[in-house]
């Protein structure tokens, strides 16, 4: 089988890993399972071997998807969608407190995870997310303030999510090897969220805009959002500090301020 670098397909072969993997899900018979970009199924007959209430996969290469039904064709818990994650509609599924799992291509990870931070509705359709991610993505995940890591990828998946760096995962668990390591990570919706009046499509503009130039003050981005004085003044702001120098807290009120 061709595997296609546009798609990011590096496979989880290390079968201890992938025990590890489905292990933190705490699956049982009345778990609904969502696995994004199952490829050649590896994960996935791992997570079947729990015998979970349902298990959906999407896969957008169209011949895995192919294979991948066929190889379950007589398993009534499975369902597989031949679609683009990014683009997908999760309320399709009909199901709520998901669990999902995904060896995330590297290339759309971080647009997935904002996807998902983003639901309109919370709390969202999934009660656990176990992914993974390139070992510098996850780091900037977990980024502190002043650090290089740090940024709008910390900030907002740090305000909608509960977050634990599991373990890393070297290259030489993957076919084919990509050039960089791994890390498996957990994130829980956090039920009850401060800034209730935050909306969450305003902390993504305002850590977009602030941090296009990290390495410079906040004054030129502050003042295309606000225009006046105000909510500078009721914060405290010091518009000469840079944006990796603003803790998160700040990023949530200048959100529920807008």
């Amino acid at each position: 089988m061709k595997f296609k670098k546009s798609l990011g397909q590096n496979l989880l072969i290390d079968k201890n890993i992938i025990k590890k993997i489905v292990k933190i899900g705490n699956l049982n018979p009345k778990s609904n399972v969502l696995e994004i970009g199952p490829g050649t199924g590896n994960l996935t007959r791992e997570i079947l071997s729990y015998g979970p209430k349902k298990l959906w996969t999407i896969e957008k290469d169209y011949q895995m998807y192919l294979k991948l039904k066929d190889d379950n064709k007589k398993n009534k818990s499975f369902k597989i969608f031949n679609e683009d994650a990014l683009k997908f509609d999760e309320k399709k599924l009909l199901a709520k407190n998901m669990i999902v799992f995904g060896n995330l291509p590297y290339n759309i990870s971080t647009q997935l995870l904002i996807k998902w931070i983003m639901t309109p509705k919370w709390l969202p359709w999934y009660s656990c997310l176990v992914l993974m991610f390139q070992k510098e993505v996850a780091d900037r995940i977990i980024g502190k303030i002043s650090s290089n890591a740090y940024g709008r990828l910390s900030i907002m998946a740090n305000f909608r999510l509960k977050i634990k760096k599991e373990f890393d995962v070297s290259r030489n668990c993957f076919f084919p090897k990509p050039k960089v390591n791994s890390s498996i990570m957990t994130f829980y919706p956090i039920t009850n969220i401060d800034y209730k009046n935050l909306k969450i499509k305003n902390l993504e503009y305002i850590t977009r805009n602030f941090f296009s130039n990290r390495r410079k003050m906040i004054r030129k981005k502050y003042y295309k959002i606000f225009k006046s004085d105000e909510v500078k003044n009721a914060l405290n702001l010091d518009l000469n500090l840079r944006p990796e120098n603003l803790n998160p807290e700040i990023y949530y009120k200048l959100s529920s301020l807008l």
